[in-house]
């Protein structure tokens, strides 16, 4: 009898403000799509970095004919310092944090910018003899790279030595930051959702002052009076997080593994079960805050 009471006190302070709890299944809804989309960008950052960190290679660059630093004097690196690189490279000290060396000669090279740059006006003047010729070294981990590059970067004949992970770098910072303006709109939109629960447990609550009197008059409990208001926070903020569960598991299936991942077939993409952890972390989310923001709207305006 209890509960059917109190699901009946729900059901009539939901129809009544019916505008304002669907403003807070919106915004609820908008706002745990802003933390779902952040948790797998997140996620999706850091498949990229194992996938991308685990095969970047280290490239050490020889001397070309113009080239003019410390350990190049313009004449193009000879064998005997291709050499004594390969030889610092197969040494004992360093030989461990190698998994691979591949030399790059200038056609090669030639071919491999023309396949990237081909048809740019770089392209027109390119020829084998302006490559570089390079090693391309595939460290043991990506720690590796550090201690490859100290060891030969000033051997006579290295022109440069380059670790890719300084190109994927600049990548993953733009996408730290997407990801932490998406979390950011996300709070902004969740203080909202709070200042609309409130809104919607003082307008239930002026609309049943009557009712909360005497249901005082005759002994009712807070926890009765109040449980009620509770529940209709919660109940409206569950509706928006399952929503937002929803759209996150959805953008997923249907948008990255059914449109994304066919054209990416290289890049590690988010799959359906790593959505399938956000969507109750939403939930969750969701129906913390409601509780948190409908109780302290009950201390509050249940005064009145």
């Amino acid at each position: 009898m209890r509960l059917q009471l109190i699901a009946n006190e729900v059901w009539n302070g939901l129809r009544r403000n019916l505008s304002v709890v669907v403003s807070v299944v919106l915004v609820t809804f908008i706002s745990l799509s802003f933390v779902g989309a952040a948790i797998l960008l997140q996620m999706q950052i850091n498949q990229m970095k194992g996938f991308w960190y685990d095969r970047a290679q280290v490239g050490i660059y020889f001397c070309g004919p113009v080239d003019s630093t410390a350990t190049c004097t313009q004449t193009a690196a000879t064998e005997e310092q291709v050499q004594a690189v390969r030889d610092v490279l197969d040494s004992g000290a360093i030989e461990p944090y190698v998994a691979a060396v591949e030399f790059e000669d200038r056609q090669l090279a030639y071919e491999h910018f023309m396949e990237q740059f081909g048809g740019t006006a770089s392209a027109e003047f390119a020829s084998p003899e302006s490559m570089n010729e390079a090693l391309w070294v595939r460290p043991t981990s990506p720690q590796d790279a550090d201690l490859i590059r100290e060891a030969t970067s000033a051997l006579p004949g290295v022109l440069e030595v380059r670790d890719q992970r300084a190109l994927l770098e600049p990548i993953f910072q733009v996408l730290n930051t997407a990801s932490l303006a998406a979390i950011g709109v996300a709070v902004l939109m969740l203080v909202a959702a709070v200042l609309l629960i409130s809104t919607t447990i003082r307008l239930s609550a002026f609309s049943r002052k009557r009712e909360l009197g005497i249901m005082r008059l005759v002994g009712a409990s807070n926890r009765f009076i109040q449980t009620p208001f509770i529940i209709e926070g919660v109940v409206a903020a569950l509706i928006g997080a399952v929503l937002a569960a929803g759209s996150v598991v959805a953008l997923v299936h249907f948008f990255l593994q059914g449109y994304v991942a066919p054209m990416l077939q290289t890049i590690a993409i988010v799959t359906i079960d790593d959505a399938l952890v956000v969507a109750p972390v939403l939930v969750g989310i969701g129906v913390l805050f409601a509780g948190v923001a409908a109780a302290v709207a009950i201390r509050r305006y249940l005064r009145i």
